[in-house]
């Protein structure tokens, strides 16, 4: 019988020790600065606690923001507890480890993706690896016409020139 080492496991489990670790220190010390973070995971896990109305909304998955408001965060073995608000109405999930899908600190363009097995898929197979995002902040506007060239510019070497100098 031949044995190999499940390197993606194995960086599924440290991974979720990191998340554990920050939220730990969330718990007893606050977010410091800037940091916030977009959690997203799986509401069908079976271990996963949320309201029912919150469930019937998001299905599959859902992502929670922990930023400015959130209460009673307690950080277990195999999950976290915590109080979030939803439109004035504070509601308490719980979140296993293993149904984060997604984990970003966007004030540090840090970001963590877990791959799940598909259910068709042979369930001694290894695990994919989380992959390590960068951390997209939200798409800022785009320029007007007139600023575009400028911003087209400084990213590239080539000139360009607005014809709207040229017409009469």
């Amino acid at each position: 019988m031949s044995r190999s080492i499940d390197y993606g496991n194995l960086m599924h489990e440290a991974m979720r020790g990191l998340i554990r670790k920050v939220l730990t220190d969330v718990a007893q010390n606050g977010l410091p600065g800037t940091h916030h973070f977009f959690i997203t995971f799986d509401t069908s896990h079976p271990d996963a606690e949320l309201a029912d109305w919150l469930s019937d909304r998001y299905p599959g998955e859902m992502t929670v923001v922990m930023q400015h408001w959130y209460d009673k965060l307690d950080v277990g073995a195999e999950g976290f507890a915590v109080t979030l608000n939803f439109g004035d109405a504070p509601e308490p999930l719980y979140i296993p480890y293993d149904a984060i899908k997604t984990f970003v600190d966007p004030s540090v363009e840090f970001g963590l993706r877990f791959e799940t097995q598909g259910e068709d898929e042979d369930e001694t197979a290894p695990a994919t690896p989380p992959e390590i995002l960068p951390s997209r902040a939200p798409a800022a506007p785009k320029p007007a016409l007139e600023d575009k060239a400028k911003a087209d510019d400084e990213g590239k070497d080539a000139d360009i020139v607005s014809l709207d100098s040229f017409r009469k």
